[in-house]
């Protein structure tokens, strides 16, 4: 089973992982949404996504790159 979005820290690692240059403070969340989406092991429908779910993924990014 993939990536769901309820899985906002293993999606911020992969995130990090794929674009370690990107200041995550700085990324529009429809970016954002399609950087998650593009994932190779993320599984869930993108009309699950909402605000709420975006800003914890980037929350945790943030924390992960500090």
């Amino acid at each position: 089973m993939g990536l769901r979005w309820i899985d906002s820290l293993d999606i911020a690692l992969d995130l990090l992982e794929q674009h370690p240059d990107v200041d995550p403070t700085k990324l529009h969340f429809t970016q954002l949404m399609q950087w998650i989406i593009a994932l190779d092991n993320f599984d869930d429908d993108p009309k699950h996504c909402g605000e709420r779910v975006l800003e914890a993924v980037q929350l945790a990014w943030i924390d992960e790159a500090d």
